[in-house]
């Protein structure tokens, strides 16, 4: 018997494809646990951008983020507004969700993490209307110190 496409189909087909691409996408994305400082609007946005790429978050706000920081190894130079955990690898600042996603996949011999240290602006979650995004490199640490893994401007990676 042939497969008859009616307009019925079809819209249905085209209606449930987005919903199937987000549960795919979820169900592949590692929950990434973000600790926080609670009044820190940066990191709801960067926590929001996560959630937009398909990960699943857990926050949790922290009035001590320097002694996680500590425990966890991230060299002071690398320290950034919030610190999340993945697995058992770090994630510290914002990070874009592609290069958590390579750093995963990837993931380096000897890597405690990534960082995108300090606040530059235009990286997830510091967007700031009119202002030009600044270009920042997103480090690996670990065992070996700590050297460039990418570099973006904004949201979009400028490949080397």
């Amino acid at each position: 018997m042939p497969i008859v496409f009616t307009r019925r189909t079809i819209t249905a087909a085209l209606t449930m494809a987005p919903l199937l691409a987000t549960a795919r996408a979820q169900a592949a994305a590692p929950e990434i646990h973000v600790t926080k400082d609670p009044g820190c609007d940066c990191c709801n946005g960067w926590v929001d951008h996560l959630r937009q790429a398909g990960f699943s978050v857990r926050v949790t706000n922290s009035a001590d983020l320097a002694a996680l920081k500590r425990r966890l190894g991230i060299p002071e130079q690398l320290a950034s507004c919030h610190t999340a955990d993945v697995g058992g690898l770090v994630i510290e600042g914002h990070v874009p969700a592609d290069a958590i996603r390579r750093f995963l996949a990837e993931k380096p011999p000897g890597a405690k993490g990534i960082a995108v240290p300090g606040m530059p602006i235009g990286a997830p979650g510091m967007e700031v209307a009119g202002a030009s995004p600044e270009t920042y490199d997103v480090h690996v640490f670990g065992d070996f110190g700590q050297r460039p893994f990418a570099r973006y401007q904004g949201a979009k990676e400028i490949r080397r």
